[in-house]
């Protein structure tokens, strides 16, 4: 076997086309664009390059035959509240079925870590923010959302008998959007709803800059210093959104006042991989206009949850059931959508989960794993904290 440093153009393409020959005979499988994987590795268009650095391989049996490939990075602001010493990640990991191969590829990735002052390494994670390429999948193989990792099921035993162990969990939440809410839910929008101080309303694309202000507020309050998670600026949240705006579906994106001032948010999106899976991976200009052509042509009958959540103040009074019913009352007679799935919270926020598995008649759609690895083996393995 031989691994190989991706360092052009060629071994790039080779990296991508690792993926497709591990997972081309899985009916589940779509194939990411490739444009979001070279993106991960492009100092030009990934800020995480402005704090650490990155690194591919990809690995070759006796033939010249593709049988794996890994990432390794270092990012000086990736760091879990209660770590002792200095982690890296690697990620992007794909392989046969096969131990040796695997050890090979993981020994790189902490090798090359070890040289630049890593203690331990996290994965499979991304290079960047936590809401792609983040986790193992070792539950609930059905076909990805965007952008979320895919893997065969004994991915799970590789990384095991390497020596990863868990280091949180990390839970999908699935809900058929055409089936009524429970009573609970019902009666407590009830009791919001009789407030006046209160309303909820659907974003709306010629308001994007309020509607971004409005995310940040709430985002910030809600999220920003737990788990890794950094306050956002209004200008982020409005770039994001106008990224955003020619798939979005302004029905499904959500939020709740309480007179007048943002307090709770739930963000959704079409699954754009019901689209993006015609396009082989492929998006130059000719696989846009056929993109174009899908989305006016094929219906997306399924859509995903990017982000839920209420400010401190206001949460435990109801608030979430309010915001669930409201957008209910939207999306069921005015949508096409049969299929809904929450994507991942981690373990370590058990007040989320508990929404999550309150939300309505959900299910536990998916799991998946963030592993660590310490490199002194003699070292006490911590659980990532759990949010109080």
């Amino acid at each position: 076997m031989q691994l190989t440093e991706v360092t052009t153009a060629q071994l790039e393409k080779a990296f991508i086309q690792v993926n497709v020959v591990i997972n081309k005979d899985d009916p589940n499988y779509i194939r990411p664009l490739d444009k979001d994987i070279k993106e991960v590795f492009n100092p030009e268009k990934n800020k995480a390059f402005r704090f650490g650095e990155a690194t591919r391989w990809v690995l070759t049996d006796g033939d010249g035959k593709l049988i794996g490939r890994v990432a390794a990075f270092v990012n000086k602001k990736y760091r879990t509240k209660g770590d002792e010493f200095p982690v890296g990640g690697m990620g992007f990991f794909d392989c046969i079925n096969n131990q040796d191969a695997a050890d090979m590829l993981f020994d790189v990735a902490r090798h090359w870590l070890l040289q630049r002052g890593m203690e331990a390494m996290d994965g499979p994670i991304n290079f960047g923010e936590r809401d792609r390429w983040w986790g193992l999948m070792v539950d609930g193989f059905q076909p990805p959302p965007y952008c979320m990792n895919y893997n065969k099921p004994y991915y799970k035993e590789l990384f095991e008998r390497y020596g990863f162990r868990c280091f949180f969990n990390q839970y999908c939440y699935g809900l058929n959007p055409k089936k009524e809410l429970s009573q609970k839910i019902l009666d407590r929008h009830a009791l919001i709803a009789k407030d006046p101080a209160f309303s909820a309303r659907h974003i709306r694309k010629n308001q994007l800059p309020k509607f971004a202000a409005d995310f940040a507020f709430v985002y910030n309050k809600a999220w920003a210093g737990h788990g890794g998670m950094k306050e956002l600026k209004t200008e982020q949240v409005l770039a994001l959104f106008n990224k955003m705006k020619p798939v979005m579906d302004e029905k499904i994106v959500w939020f709740v006042y309480h007179n007048e001032n943002p307090i709770a948010l739930f963000v959704n999106l079409p699954d754009l991989n019901q689209w993006f899976k015609y396009l082989n991976g492929q998006f130059d200009l000719w696989h846009k206009l056929k993109f174009l052509w899908i989305k006016l042509t094929k219906k997306n009958k399924r859509f995903t949850g990017i982000a839920f959540g209420v400010i401190p103040e206001f949460q435990g009074a109801g608030v979430d059931s309010y915001l669930i019913n409201e957008a209910k009352m939207v999306v069921q007679p005015y949508t096409p959508y049969t299929e809904y799935e929450l994507q991942w919270i981690g373990d370590w926020n058990p007040k989320m989960l508990n929404v999550a598995e309150h939300f309505g008649d959900t299910y536990r759609s998916r799991q998946l794993i963030t592993y660590r690895y310490i490199f002194d083996r003699t070292r006490e393995f911590k659980r990532h904290p759990v949010l109080n």
